[in-house]
């Protein structure tokens, strides 16, 4: 059996979902008799740090284009906020929704725009 290289396991790690991730954990136990979780766990901030775009980002209301009461609607959708709260952020434009990762960000990104909004992921 070939030996696998530090460097090509945690490149493998990097590319695996969380929940492929605890698949490999679970069976290692099962395999092997030990937890390796305090290495899976350690290792996940190396890929972190070593990815240059970032984890999560901030939705920015650039502005509203002229459809205002159907992107009010698409922000009560997609934060729950209430009429007044999302008219609010209608109006003063800035921040729609904090620490979203990528794909939520680019499917809200999606939604706004079909509603008419300019929207900025920051």
């Amino acid at each position: 059996m070939a030996k696998i290289k530090k460097d090509e396991f945690i490149n493998s790690l990097k590319e695996m979902t969380l929940l492929e991730i605890k698949e490999l954990v679970d069976a290692m136990k099962e395999e092997l008799g030990v937890d390796p979780s305090a290495v899976a766990v350690a290792a996940a901030p190396v890929a972190a740090e070593s990815n240059d775009t970032p984890s999560t980002v901030n939705i920015v209301l650039a502005s509203t284009g002229p459809n205002k009461v159907q992107v009010i609607k698409a922000i009560r959708e997609i934060t729950g906020l209430g009429l007044k709260e999302a008219k609010d952020i209608v109006d003063a434009g800035g921040n729609i929704k904090e620490n979203v990762n990528i794909e939520e960000a680019n499917e809200i990104k999606a939604k706004l725009e079909e509603a008419g909004a300019s929207v900025e992921i920051k």
